[in-house]
C-alpha cells in the first residue's frame, strides 16, 4: 500500500532544496503515526519518493510525495497527521491510497504548468513577445543537461504559452528526455525582447500525465 499527497513549498521554505526538502519529509513523517515503510540496512529511512524536484527558489501547490506503507490506513487521518507535523509554509492539501501496483509518479510525469509573475519596467516587452515565439517551428537555446550544455530547439517543449495580467502561464514538457524549465524560457523571451530590468517569481501550478484515452490529467487523478 501506499499513500500519495499533495502538498505546497512557499515562502522562505521555497529556498531549501531538493535534498534538504527530503530529510525536512523524513523527520516529518517520524512525528506520526503512520505505518511507513522502511528501507533495510544500517541506516534505514523511509521509502519515499517525490514526482518531480522543484528548483530552489521557486514556489509550488502542486508537488507530490508518495510513501510507501507497511498496511492500509485513514486517508483522512493521514492529511490530519501529516497536516500538523508540518509548517503553514509547507500546507498537505489531499491525499490519496494506492496500491503497489499504482504506476510510479516520476515515469507517468509529462509535463507541468508555471505561473510567471513579472514586474519592472520591462516586464511588457516580455509579455508583448509570446505571440511572437509561439508563431515560430524553431527556437534554439542552451539547455543544461547531465552531460553539459547542449543546443536544442526549446519550441516543441513549450506546449503553451499566454498572459494573464503581467504573468505568463507556461504549460512545458518535463520528462527525462525532453524538459523545458520556466527560467530557461523567461531568460528566452528576455532576450529576443531586449528586455534587461524586469524580476520574476515562479510558481508551479500543476504536475500533468496522460490518461489511457490520451487526455491530459493531473498526475494526483491517474
Amino acid at each position: 500500500m501506499r499513500i500519495i499527497y499533495e502538498f505546497g513549498k512557499k515562502g522562505r521554505l521555497r529556498f531549501i532544496s531538493h535534498l534538504d526538502l527530503q530529510r525536512f519529509m523524513m523527520r516529518a513523517l517520524r512525528r506520526t503515526d503512520l505505518p511507513v515503510a522502511y528501507s533495510h540496512g544500517f541506516n534505514p529511512h523511509p521509502q519515499m519518493s517525490f514526482a518531480s524536484a522543484l528548483a530552489m527558489g521557486w514556489s509550488s501547490d502542486a508537488e507530490l510525495m508518495d510513501i510507501r506503507l507497511t498496511e492500509s490506513v485513514d486517508p483522512a487521518h493521514a492529511l490530519e497527521q501529516m497536516r500538523a507535523a508540518l509548517p503553514p509554509e509547507m500546507p498537505v492539501h489531499r491525499c490519496r491510497l494506492v496500491d503497489d501496483k499504482h504506476p510510479a509518479l516520476m515515469a507517468r510525469l509529462e509535463m507541468a504548468d508555471y505561473r510567471v509573475e513579472l514586474a519592472g519596467p520591462d516586464a511588457a516587452k516580455i509579455i508583448a513577445g509570446i505571440d511572437g515565439y509561439m508563431a515560430e517551428d524553431t527556437v534554439m537555446a542552451v539547455r543544461k543537461t547531465k552531460s553539459g550544455e547542449k543546443e536544442v530547439n526549446i519550441r516543441p517543449l513549450t506546449i503553451s504559452l499566454k498572459a494573464e495580467g503581467n504573468a505568463l502561464l507556461m504549460r512545458l514538457m518535463l520528462t527525462p528526455e525532453d524538459t523545458l524549465k520556466p527560467d530557461l524560457l523567461l531568460g528566452v523571451l528576455a532576450q529576443r525582447a531586449n528586455a534587461a530590468d524586469y524580476e520574476s517569481a515562479i510558481f508551479r501550478t500543476a504536475l500533468l500525465a496522460r490518461d489511457d484515452r490520451g487526455g491530459i490529467v493531473g498526475l494526483m487523478e491517474l
